[in-house]
C-alpha cells in the first residue's frame, strides 16, 4: 500500500482527479480504450466535477460503478443518478456509461444480464474506491450476508449484497475484480478512517474487507 497524504481536502480532489485523468488518457494512448471504476456517495463529487470538463477521447472511456443500491435512477439513493449529475456532464458526457442496475424488485434475477454487460469492461483500467469508518468498501460489508462469497479468489464479477449497515439491497463487484484492476486509488478523509485503514492492515479481511484491495492500491487522504 501506498499512502499519500495532503495538506488539504482541495488539494486532494484537485490532485487525485489530475493523476486519474493522466492514467485514464495513457490507457487511451496505448490501447484505444479505458474502463474507469468508481464510487458512490458525496465524497468523490468534487473529483467528477473536475474530471467531467477534462478532454479526454471520453467517447472509448466505459464507466461504471463499484456498486450501486437497488433502487430506481430516479430516486436520491442512487448512485447511478449521482455520476449522472457529477461526472457524466459536459466533456464526459460522451463516456459509455456500464450499468450496476435494472428494472427488477430484488438484483438476483439480472445478475447474468448485468455481469455480461461489464465482462467486455475487464480488467479494470483506473479503480476509484471509497471506505467507510467500518472499513468497508464498494458493498463488501463487514458481517454481509455474502461477504464469504465476494471474498473468494473464484468469486463472480457481481454479487448481490445485504448488509444492516447497508440499508436497502445491494449489488457490488466483487473482491477479486476489484484487486485485480491496472490501477487502484483508495479516497479517504478525515480522522477516523485514517485509524480504521490503519486497523484494516492487520485484520482479517472479513473484519475488515478494504484489506482485500490494499496491497496494489495507492491511498489517498487529507484531514
Amino acid at each position: 500500500m501506498n499512502f499519500v497524504e495532503y495538506p488539504d481536502r482541495d488539494f486532494l480532489m484537485l490532485s487525485l482527479a489530475d493523476r486519474l485523468a493522466g492514467e485514464l488518457a495513457d490507457f487511451l494512448r496505448r490501447e484505444g480504450r479505458a474502463s474507469f471504476c468508481v464510487p458512490g456517495g458525496t465524497t468523490p463529487g468534487p473529483i467528477f466535477d473536475t474530471l467531467s470538463g477534462v478532454d479526454l477521447d471520453w467517447a472509448n472511456v466505459s464507466v461504471f460503478l463499484n456498486d450501486e443500491r437497488w433502487v430506481d435512477e430516479t430516486s436520491p439513493r442512487s448512485n447511478t443518478r449521482l455520476l449522472r449529475e457529477r461526472l457524466l456532464r459536459g466533456n464526459a458526457l460522451h463516456a459509455k456509461l456500464v450499468p450496476l442496475y435494472a428494472q427488477a424488485d430484488q438484483p438476483e434475477p439480472m445478475l447474468e444480464e448485468l455481469s455480461a454487460g461489464l465482462e467486455p469492461h475487464l480488467p479494470i483500467s483506473v479503480l476509484l474506491l471509497g471506505m467507510g469508518a467500518d472499513m468497508h468498501t464498494a458493498s463488501l460489508f463487514p458481517g454481509a450476508d455474502r461477504l464469504a462469497e465476494a471474498l473468494a479468489p473464484d468469486a463472480p464479477i457481481l454479487l448481490p449484497m445485504r448488509a444492516e449497515a447497508a440499508g436497502e439491497p445491494r449489488i457490488t463487484l466483487t473482491a477479486p475484480v476489484l484487486a485485480g484492476a491496472m490501477n487502484i486509488h483508495i479516497l479517504i478523509t478525515g480522522a477516523e478512517k485514517r485509524a480504521a485503514l490503519e486497523r484494516a492492515a492487520s485484520l482479517p479481511v472479513q473484519e475488515a474487507p478494504v484489506a482485500a484491495v490494499l496491497k496494489n492500491a495507492t491511498v489517498h487522504w487529507a484531514e
